[in-house]
């Protein structure tokens, strides 16, 4: 798993994870009942991952909640890990996929784009939460896992620069720039924290996007020479 973790973290794209030959998935035959995909076990170890973190994601766990039994995982996959793995790089491609949906065409100014990157953060965080919950599960994983941690970082890089270039065009420093996409992130980080509460509304999404925007934008832009 490590390895496939660690060809995540230095590409900018992937192709969709293989499953493993091994022995074992050659020789069970295939489930009678209903036909499980490997979808359907990943969805199912997403499930378990956002409601419990990665050590709920066990296969006899999994193989219960799904009404079928271990032989039928290891049709799909060689063991636990390629599991994980193959979990981690389907997060990872949809991730990249959604970060680049509603970017700014470069045709707007650099306050509008970075609003508009700011309008799509929230706006995603609010439709798909559990999104959101996985990734929290992820860095809690990354904790303990140094390949993991670096994907993240790869991916915390790849967000931090959808910003860094409109700040830059903004306040024409280059540290300057970096530390105010810092803070973009974290201020965003922080707003999906929030908005993943059970008491969480539109009315608190739209307080957190406009008190970002009115420090981390407009105040800037209203100083622009």
């Amino acid at each position: 798993m490590h390895r496939k973790i660690q060809a995540m973290a230095s590409r900018k794209h992937l192709s969709p994870p293989h499953a493993l030959a091994g022995a074992e998935a050659q020789t069970i035959p295939a489930p009678t009942g209903a036909r499980l995909t490997r979808d359907d076990w990943l969805d199912a170890a997403f499930r378990a991952a956002i409601d419990g973190g990665f050590g709920a994601v066990r296969v006899l766990t999994l193989a219960q909640s799904l009404g079928v039994t271990r032989g039928s995982f290891y049709w799909h996959f060689a063991d636990h890990a390629e599991l994980v793995s193959a979990l981690i790089d389907r997060w990872y491609q949809r991730t990249v996929a959604n970060d680049q949906v509603g970017l700014p065409n470069g045709q707007c100014n650099p306050a509008a784009s970075i609003l508009q990157i700011l309008d799509g953060a929230i706006a995603h965080s609010v439709k798909d939460r559990d999104h959101d919950r996985f990734e929290q599960a992820l860095r809690s994983l990354a904790s303990k896992d140094s390949t993991v941690a670096a994907l993240l970082e790869s991916v915390d890089r790849a967000r931090l620069q959808l910003v860094y270039s409109h700040y830059l065009q903004l306040v024409h420093d280059d540290a300057t720039a970096r530390e105010l996409s810092a803070l973009f992130y974290l201020a965003v980080v922080g707003s999906h924290e929030a908005l993943n509460r059970p008491s969480a509304s539109v009315k608190v999404s739209n307080y957190l996007k406009s008190i970002i925007a009115k420090h981390l934008v407009h105040g800037l832009a209203a100083t622009r020479p």
